[in-house]
């Protein structure tokens, strides 16, 4: 007996090649670019190596040295002299207070101590006049030629005429520094500057009236120009003074400055968690740069010892954890690493978590899990080689 041939039509057979091959770009797709594909890391070895760490820091621009310019005592600006970046010498006069009534008293002062010294000069001669007459009925009384009445009248006058002459001379003594004090005030009427200089602020025009210490002027000392910088307390370790440092002002970022941690604070932000320290350039700016701007410091460290490190790209977050992805037998592995000092290079010092043999994730193609499916490649598009 013959078995049949089954019966297939034409268009059966198309539909089932059909149904295959959907089939198969569905594995395919699932497989490459699904949830179940493979994706694509670049990897390295863990080095064994030294590195020189650095700090990063944010900070503005200050003046050591800020002189405030003004009156001793109060009264009305007359003239001002200078403006807002203008420079200064020592000793050069850039404004006046109006003395109003100050040279009248002085006038009148002044012949107030002229009386003053005559009554003090007649006193005097009175005084040597009486202690004559004094000396004299001494004698005569001890000769008995006079009465000791007459000697206890020249002795009295004596004592007299040296309490006028005390009264006197304090009384000029007095009269004397009240016209000293007024040319002083004199003298204070003229504003100043106290060192080669920049005028940084303006605070008062002609015909202001300023109470006693109140600012005309504000200005600035170039040579102490230096940069109030803060770091974040977590990195700052190792920071001291006379390690160098790069500045970079926000309005030249293309040029570097030079300088050096001049000193640290003693008091941190406790809110901020940042500490500051004082950088100072190691030569005079030709171009000063305005107070307040920002500035972005880069402390470096001394070279320490050779130690393992990653690159700083490799390190992840997992679990409220830091650490990188380990590959073992080729599979994944969130190893929990802890984390030294980082230099300019983005290399990470690593202190406990990993050894030489460890091979890690730098780069990926998406977030990793423990599950994910890996295949290495050399170069991941968008990512440093």
């Amino acid at each position: 007996m013959k078995l049949k041939k089954p019966n297939i039509s034409k268009r059966m057979l198309l539909l089932l090649l059909g149904v295959i091959s959907f089939v198969l770009l569905f594995v395919y797709v699932l497989f490459r670019s699904g949830p179940m594909a493979s994706i694509a890391v670049t990897v390295t070895q863990v080095e064994n190596k030294a590195i020189s760490p650095a700090i990063f820091g944010i900070g503005t621009v200050e003046s050591r040295r800020t002189y405030k310019i003004g009156p001793t005592a109060a009264g009305r600006l007359l003239k001002i002299d200078v403006d807002v970046g203008d420079k200064v010498e020592a000793g050069q006069v850039i404004g006046e207070m109006d003395p109003v009534d100050l040279y009248d008293k002085i006038r009148a002062q002044a012949a107030a101590l002229k009386q003053s010294e005559a009554q003090r000069l007649d006193a005097q001669t009175r005084q040597s006049y009486a202690k004559t007459q004094a000396r004299r009925y001494e004698q005569l009384f001890a000769a008995k030629s006079t009465s000791e009445e007459n000697y206890t009248t020249k002795q009295h006058e004596y004592r007299l005429s040296e309490a006028n002459l005390n009264a006197a001379e304090q009384q000029y003594v007095r009269v004397r520094s009240d016209y000293e004090a007024l040319i002083a005030q004199r003298q204070n009427l003229k504003l100043i500057a106290p060192v080669d200089g920049i005028i940084s602020i303006r605070k008062a025009d002609p015909g202001t009236t300023l109470v006693a210490g109140q600012a005309a002027v504000e200005m600035i000392d170039p040579k102490t120009i230096w940069v109030n910088a803060r770091f974040d307390q977590v990195n700052s370790k190792g920071l001291k003074t006379g390690l160098p440092a790069r500045v970079v002002l926000r309005s030249d970022t293309n040029r570097l400055l030079e300088g050096h941690v001049t000193r640290i604070e003693p008091m941190a932000d406790a809110i901020t968690e940042e500490m500051s320290a004082k950088i100072s350039f190691d030569k005079p700016l030709t171009t000063l740069p305005p107070v307040g701007e920002l500035a972005e410091i880069t402390v470096m460290l001394p070279e320490q010892s050779s130690t393992l490190v990653v690159p700083n790209a490799s390190i992840k977050r997992l679990g409220g954890k830091s650490g990188v992805w380990e590959i073992k037998n080729g599979n994944l592995n969130f190893a929990s690493v802890k984390f030294g000092a980082a230099d300019l290079s983005g290399t990470v010092q690593v202190l406990e978590g990993l050894n030489t043999k460890s091979q890690i994730v730098v780069y990926s193609e998406q977030a990793l899990t423990p599950k994910s499916r890996i295949r290495v490649v050399d170069h991941i598009s968008g990512t440093k080689k």
